[in-house]
């Protein structure tokens, strides 16, 4: 070895920077009570966030228990949790709470977010048509994912698609809020499309 290398060898280890993978924000979105707690914690590589709250009797008065009778708490602001997708891309995904109170919160919870996987639970369409509603107006690419409650869904997805109203190039699927693998699916959708988008625009 020549007393040259040892520097040669520290130059080259100093211009090698291994770089913090893209910080990406995504939005978990639905009505209430249709999974995006549980799409969150499923998936989530760190302890999620949440704020979740005791739904107390003036709450169950408000908020339709009907399809969720063991649901227990509902959330009140947001909840959080991060996906590292691969070296240079992780996801910091934001759960919206699911209802109409809350709203105001959305605006704040949704800037600068890629773009957004709105959960539906088909026994209950009517709660979902204030969050697709919502990311049309702002523009904001969204895949819609049915969450197969029991493992079955209502309705066939070309239905859903009806019901809704949403465009043929918004992404429907049918995932699992309780399994990883099927919720990063979905991500993965959303991701994609916000990704076409991108370089749409930049064309």
């Amino acid at each position: 070895m020549t007393p040259t290398e040892p520097a040669t060898r520290r130059g080259a280890a100093a211009r090698t920077v291994v770089r913090p993978p893209l910080p990406v924000k995504m939005v978990i979105a639905g009505g209430f009570g249709v999974g995006k707690t549980t799409a969150v914690g499923a998936i989530s590589e760190i302890e999620p966030l949440t704020t979740e709250a005791a739904i107390t009797e003036v709450a169950a008065g408000v908020d339709d228990l009907t399809h969720t009778p063991r649901k227990t708490t509902t959330t009140v602001a947001m909840d959080f949790g991060c996906l590292t997708i691969d070296p240079t891309l992780k996801l910091y995904l934001f759960g919206t709470p699911g209802q109409d109170r809350f709203g105001f919160m959305w605006d704040d919870i949704v800037e600068g977010a890629v773009g957004a996987l709105v959960i539906v639970d088909t026994r209950r369409l009517d709660d979902c048509y204030a969050a697709v509603d919502y990311f049309e107006h702002k523009r904001i690419p969204f895949a819609v994912a049915v969450n197969a409650f029991d493992g079955r869904v209502e309705h066939a997805l070309d239905e859903v698609r009806w019901a809704l109203d949403v465009a043929d190039h918004v992404p429907v699927v049918v995932f699992d809020a309780r399994e990883r693998g099927s919720v990063r699916d979905a991500l993965l959708v959303v991701l994609e499309l916000a990704l076409a988008r991108t370089e749409t625009a930049g064309a």
